[in-house]
């Protein structure tokens, strides 16, 4: 099987590089972005056309934590509603036979029920500090749904939590919260800081899974007869954010104080997702949420050692 995976460069799409590897019988088309603009529809189309790839995974996008949502929705909307779309059109004209898109948790209403099942899509308000992303993900959703429900193509989606692992992103002002905190954490660690400020109130709780628990996840999904066009991928465990930030601040050694800067967004009040259809088909994590922290951290350190941390 020869199996395109967009976005290989970034946290998610590496892991499913390193997942799919040890799977001898698909060979991995990739590009990064300088070689194949995905918001350039004359250059997605033309590259699906030569490759001819049998399968396709959807890992690309421009994404970013709340201030990054907030700040940038124009271009959160704009660039990743162009991926979406010239990615799928472009898999159904040149015959691919499966494709996953993967969107994202914050797909579902900021007030629904909770845990999130996949059937509360579009059944209330987004939060507003990420609309203009999850308006582009939805968008990407159904746009799968609709191809395979008019021309039959084995299109469908998954909707990942949280993620965080090796490869994240850890600019200092658009970063997800995890990465974000591991990295302040670790800078106040380093130059003795006596405090650290976190945003918001510590409340809200929330849901994370390795990126490697998600690569592994896909793998499970594309091997499905007939899934459904959307599923939700999930730890199945959440925490508060003054939890995860008490972690974050044990696992990488900072002994200063805490501060809360309660003029700060909190975002969605909870967002666990419902992944029991996903755990019916006998898939479960295999990181708990301290080792895969730890694991990250370690990722981090070495990435920063070899100066391949990604900041940009």
């Amino acid at each position: 099987m020869k199996l395109f995976i967009a976005g290989h460069n970034g946290m998610v799409g590496a892991a499913l590089v390193r997942r799919f590897h040890a799977e001898p019988s698909v060979e991995i088309i990739t590009r990064s972005r300088r070689e194949l603009d995905l918001t350039d529809q004359r250059a997605v189309f033309d590259f699906y056309s030569e490759h001819q790839p049998d399968a396709a995974i959807i890992a690309a996008g421009k994404v970013g934590g709340i201030y990054a949502n907030n700040t940038y929705p124009a271009e959160f909307l704009h660039q990743n509603l162009a991926i979406a779309m010239n990615c799928i059109d472009g898999a159904y004209r040149s015959g691919v036979k499966r494709l996953l898109y993967l969107g994202s948790s914050c797909i579902y209403p900021k007030h629904a029920p909770q845990p999130m099942p996949e059937s509360c899509l579009l059944t209330g308000e987004l939060e507003p500090t990420n609309e203009g992303y999850a308006i582009a993900k939805i968008a990407g959703i159904k746009l799968a749904q609709y191809y395979r429900r008019q021309y039959g193509a084995l299109f469908y989606s998954a909707m990942p939590t949280n993620l965080y692992g090796p490869g994240d992103q850890y600019h200092p002002e658009n970063s997800h919260v995890l990465p974000a905190l591991i990295r302040r954490f670790h800078l106040a660690m380093v130059a003795n800081d006596p405090t650290v400020t976190a945003w918001g109130t510590g409340s809200p709780q929330r849901e994370f899974m390795h990126v490697d628990d998600l690569a592994d996840a896909c793998s499970l999904l594309m091997a499905q007869d007939s899934p459904p066009d959307w599923m939700n991928i999930g730890s199945g465990s959440e925490v508060t954010i003054k939890a995860l930030v008490e972690l974050v601040a044990e696992v990488v050694g900072y002994r200063g104080q805490i501060l809360w800067d309660t003029t700060k967004p909190d975002g969605t009040p909870r967002k666990l997702m419902d992944s029991s259809k996903l755990a019916a088909l006998g898939w479960r994590p295999s990181y708990d949420l301290k080792t895969g922290v730890r694991h990250a951290y370690e990722c981090f350190l070495a990435e920063v050692g070899a100066q391949t941390l990604r900041e940009g």
